[in-house]
């Protein structure tokens, strides 16, 4: 999505489980360009990969 105010935002379909989010993992996330969602969106995927047990 693209706000009124230029800035790109990015919604996960289904949420990340809670220990994911209690580890910093943010479903939603918005940058400037859209090099810079993609790395967020990637940071934050990473950070859930590493806090949801195996």
């Amino acid at each position: 999505m693209r706000s009124d105010a230029g800035r790109f935002w990015a919604s996960r379909e289904r949420p990340f489980p809670a220990s994911a989010e209690q580890a910093g993992a943010c479903r939603t996330v918005d940058a400037d360009d859209l090099r810079e969602l993609c790395q967020t969106i990637a940071e934050q995927e990473s950070l859930a990969e590493v806090a949801i047990p195996q």
